[in-house]
């Protein structure tokens, strides 16, 4: 599930090594493991705990969100007008985030699994692949054909694009449902960056590092 992984260390190598390597949505590092506080420690999790953006993060409320009107077929195909509009893509992918005196609060954005981008057609399917490109993530490209156990049982994916007509897109949310593992978006728009990239939040209690607990209680 990969929803809270916590760590007692004080050596800066182990930590480092291990915060980069282990998949899981929030990491904790001399502290406890409940009370993420919103805006500081956005909690959620990886793979079967978490396939959205963290709750009180950033990227939350992009989910509560829906574009202010219909992007037009022309835009689809010319997808890079659109991101231009958008401004440059995120260039740094972790942010400090702001928390209690000696605690240190990073928010890593790591590319997810590919999107699968379906098209309808070679243009579409280009520009969305492009988009996924901008945002830093992963895409699978197709000419749009792809039959219904295909995209069931195709590995290491984490949602599909699909620009074409409400009834494929609604065959293709079905057979998304019937998947295991966890919840796959069919996005019908651009993605946002959520969709593209994973977040891992690494909470570390500073003043723990370095520290003789033994001998602090033995003096007081």
């Amino acid at each position: 599930y990969g929803l809270t992984f916590g760590l007692h260390t004080r050596i800066d190598d182990r930590v480092q090594h291990i915060t980069e390597t282990i998949h899981a949505g929030n990491i904790y590092v001399n502290r406890n493991q409940i009370g993420a506080i919103v805006g500081s420690q956005p909690f959620g999790g990886n793979g079967l705990s978490g396939t959205g953006p963290k709750a009180g993060g950033p990227n939350y409320l992009l989910r509560f969100c829906a574009a202010d009107r219909q992007t037009t077929d022309e835009e689809w195909h010319s997808v890079g007008k659109v991101l231009a509009a958008r401004g440059p893509a995120l260039a740094e992918q972790t942010t400090s985030l702001p928390g209690p005196t000696g605690e240190s609060n990073r928010l890593s954005l790591l590319p997810r699994a590919p999107l699968l981008c379906l098209g309808p057609g070679h243009k579409a399917v280009k520009s969305q692949s492009e988009a996924v490109q901008f945002l830093g993530g992963n895409a699978v490209c197709t000419d749009g054909t792809l039959d219904a156990e295909t995209i069931r049982t195709l590995p290491n994916i984490s949602g599909v694009i699909w620009w074409g007509d409400a009834a494929k897109a609604r065959q293709i949310e079905q057979v998304l449902a019937t998947r295991d593992g966890p919840i796959l978006p069919l996005i019908p728009g651009l993605p946002d960056i959520a969709r593209v990239m994973r977040e891992r939040h690494v909470c570390v209690d500073t003043t723990a590092a370095g520290g003789n607990a033994a001998l602090l209680s033995d003096s007081a």
